[in-house]
């Protein structure tokens, strides 16, 4: 990127994006929900977007390559505008359904354009604050998003019409940027290489960044999808399961930038280890304290504040183990495995809702996240054997 105005312009647009996704969530449920539809099929319609995401990822990395990043992004970010305008046009389950997937395609162009820029063209050395400003801004659209859900109360239209006018004008910011392409230190690797061998290559630099995302993917898909279920039948009011899920946003939010910095300067792979160890740990003290609603709150916050940094620096992680002219594909697997465990992650927990009622939700938490991090400490483990022996 050839200078800061460019990388503020990009991270505005994420956040706009983070912004349209806080909002739909929460503003269709409560409509469908109005109209009577049934919480399954409510749940399906939200699912669309995480599809589209999956559908669009293998055929996003050629035109990136071919046209650059601004038109991938343009390109994103035109579908979402157009798609949150025609949200009023028609109310159908179908039709919407069909809009959701559309802007999960958008979304995917528009992120991947921008993650893939950062990535690429942040030197080493503040590679990890980059990305959690990146983070850090998707996070605060994302938040605020729901905010403009009470507007339905005056029309069903003006908040798909305001997002869909926001996106818009961030959308015109776009045109300031000057287009650049991906670095190809081996652009004949590239073309001899087919989408697959890419895949493949790329996963055997750096198959354990993508943890970092599926795990977070699960845990945001679960939380937003199936903690608002669980905490009711515990009788836990609906403010109060609001209250908890800021908690943990906001956590996630103050503490993006901090702990890019230090994973700047402690290395990734132990920012994460640490992040992971104390984050199970907070998950499984919140299943034993979870009758306590302020010791439920802190321990949401807290894990927050640890894990909800886990996408950004898997992003981070994987740029420093992948080669510069598979960073595309690498950026395009970050977004496939979060998208995956966005899906996993409300069915999953909804099964454990429904046939262990007397165990806390929580405790599927502490049980995935103990899982990754000891495939990660695994994998630090055995790279520093084999460096060694390899120095021997």
């Amino acid at each position: 990127m050839r200078n800061a105005y460019s990388f503020w312009i990009l991270v505005s647009i994420v956040a706009v994006s983070g912004f349209s996704q806080g909002l739909l969530l929460p503003l269709i449920a409560i409509i469908f929900e109005q109209d009577g539809l049934s919480s399954s099929m409510n749940g399906l319609n939200a699912v669309a977007i995480y599809i589209g995401i999956l559908l669009v990822s293998p055929f996003m990395e050629a035109p990136l390559r071919k046209y650059g990043y601004r038109p991938v992004i343009m390109g994103g970010g035109l579908i979402v505008v157009v798609a949150l305008l025609a949200f009023p046009l028609w109310k159908s389950f179908w039709f919407w359904f069909v809009l959701r997937l559309l802007i999960g395609i958008g979304d995917n162009a528009l992120h991947f354009g921008t993650q893939t820029w950062i990535t690429s063209s942040s030197p080493e050395a503040v590679r990890g604050r980059n990305i959690s400003i990146y983070g850090l801004f998707f996070g605060i659209g994302f938040a605020a998003g729901p905010l403009m859900t009470s507007l339905v109360k005056v029309s069903e239209s003006l908040p798909f019409i305001l997002s869909g006018g926001l996106c818009l004008i961030a959308w015109f910011t776009l045109f300031q940027l000057r287009n650049e392409f991906p670095v190809e230190e081996n652009n004949q690797a590239v073309q001899q290489q087919g989408l697959i061998q890419r895949f493949g290559s790329t996963l055997k630099y750096a198959w354990v960044a993508f943890l970092p995302p599926l795990g977070y993917g699960f845990l945001e898909s679960s939380l937003n999808g199936s903690f608002p279920i669980y905490g009711l039948r515990q009788d836990i009011g609906v403010s109060e399961v609001s209250i908890l899920l800021t908690g943990f946003a906001l956590g996630g939010i103050v503490f993006q930038i901090p702990l890019g910095m230090l994973s700047d300067k402690f290395g990734r792979k132990y920012t994460l280890l640490t992040v992971m160890l104390l984050g199970t740990v907070c998950f499984g003290t919140a299943a034993l304290t979870e009758q306590h609603y302020i010791a439920l709150l802190i321990c949401l916050f807290a894990a927050g504040m640890l894990l909800g940094s886990t996408f950004s620096l898997g992003i981070s992680y994987m740029t420093d183990l992948t080669p510069r002219h598979l960073l595309p594909t690498g950026n395009l697997l970050c977004s496939i495995t979060f998208s995956i465990g966005s899906l996993g992650g409300p069915y999953l927990s909804g099964v454990f809702i429904e046939k262990m009622p007397d165990v806390s939700f929580f405790l599927i938490m502490t049980v995935i996240f103990a899982g990754l991090f000891t495939t990660l400490l695994l994998h630090a483990v055995f790279t520093k054997h084999t460096i060694a022996a390899g120095q021997h």
